[in-house]
């Protein structure tokens, strides 16, 4: 009986020490474990919208190509595929080991360390945000693409274009192949643009950025469509619609919508995170993380946001900017 008692408290005092509190989980305090759940939520948020992105992607008959698309780098350079958006992501990259670098400073409670090195991060942060709207700017303001308009596509049928007079211009294209659709008195990277502007398509069916566009005299007889961009006129040369006229439809609207959104919902993220980094710079830079003596662990909960936002980013080119 004396045994019984001994054994039932001895279990009771156990089962206390297990359900005190006194333990933290995983070995992490409540705050970087709370992170964590946060940054699992958000990743099967971005999953669902990079997933619903490749599925729209394969399942269109035409749909842009990236490399057409993001082809335009600052000072007036075009025809460089991905050479910005791969700019872009050298510099969150390099946010990212300037984050690693303020975390290690904090586990040294060196407070001036980790005060330079998140000035840095927040430095790529701005920067990072600053080629963003460079981007957007030139495809919404240059190219017209909004989150209702895509004046980009690839071509499904074989054809060769026509003038307004429906003559053959001698521009054969591929089925596959790139175009864009101009909105009527506008130009496509090129500030000598003026009156009624349309690209002329190389034989590959390529856009010719930075051209000059010839004027409204050539197009007076083009169609336009409810939204001004001029829809040019090509005669089908192979398949079943052989020899019939036809004229450049926009491409899927989906591209925009999707691209805005996606590229958007993570700069909104980026711009939250240089928003905490610097409120978190400042705590550093007056002591008061210095005197909890934890390794600077708001620095490091930061870090942790900041290495995620950085590996979606990833994600994002490789879904968005490669496929």
């Amino acid at each position: 009986m004396a045994t019984d008692t001994l054994v039932h408290e001895n279990t009771e005092a156990t089962d206390k020490s297990a359900w005190s509190g006194g333990k933290s989980p995983f070995k992490a305090s409540y705050g970087k474990l709370m992170m964590w759940y946060f940054l699992l939520s958000d990743a099967f948020t971005f999953a669902g919208f990079l997933i619903a992105y490749g599925t729209l992607r394969f399942s269109m008959p035409t749909w842009p190509v990236p490399d057409f698309v993001f082809s335009s780098f600052p000072g007036g350079f075009h025809e460089k595929p991905l050479y910005f958006v791969t700019l872009m992501t050298f510099i969150l990259l390099a946010s990212s080991y300037t984050m690693v670098r303020a975390v290690q400073e904090g586990h040294q409670e060196n407070k001036n360390g980790v005060v330079v090195w998140m000035f840095w991060t927040i430095l790529g942060g701005i920067a990072f945000l600053s080629c963003q709207a460079w981007e957007w700017n030139t495809l919404l303001g240059k190219e017209h693409m909004t989150v209702t308009k895509n004046p980009f596509g690839t071509h499904t049928e074989k054809g060769i274009y026509l003038t307004a007079d429906g003559k053959a211009e001698g521009e054969t294209f591929d089925a596959g192949a790139s175009y864009l659709l101009h909105k009527a008195g506008a130009g496509h990277g090129d500030a000598h643009a003026e009156g009624d502007a349309h690209a002329e398509g190389h034989g590959d069916g390529h856009s010719d950025h930075g051209a000059h566009y010839e004027g409204p005299g050539d197009y007076a007889d083009a169609v336009v469509n409810e939204d001004g961009f001029i829809l040019k006129k090509f005669k089908v040369l192979e398949g079943d619609d052989a020899g019939m006229i036809k004229t450049e439809s926009l491409g899927p609207k989906a591209f925009g919508a999707l691209f805005f959104f996606i590229t958007g919902f993570h700069g909104f993220h980026v711009l939250s995170g240089v928003v905490f980094l610097i409120i978190i710079m400042v705590n550093s830079g007056t002591g008061l993380y210095t005197k909890r003596k934890n390794g600077y662990e708001m620095v490091e909960k930061i870090g942790l946001y900041w290495h995620f936002v950085d590996l979606v980013w990833v994600f994002v080119f490789l879904v968005f900017y490669l496929l």
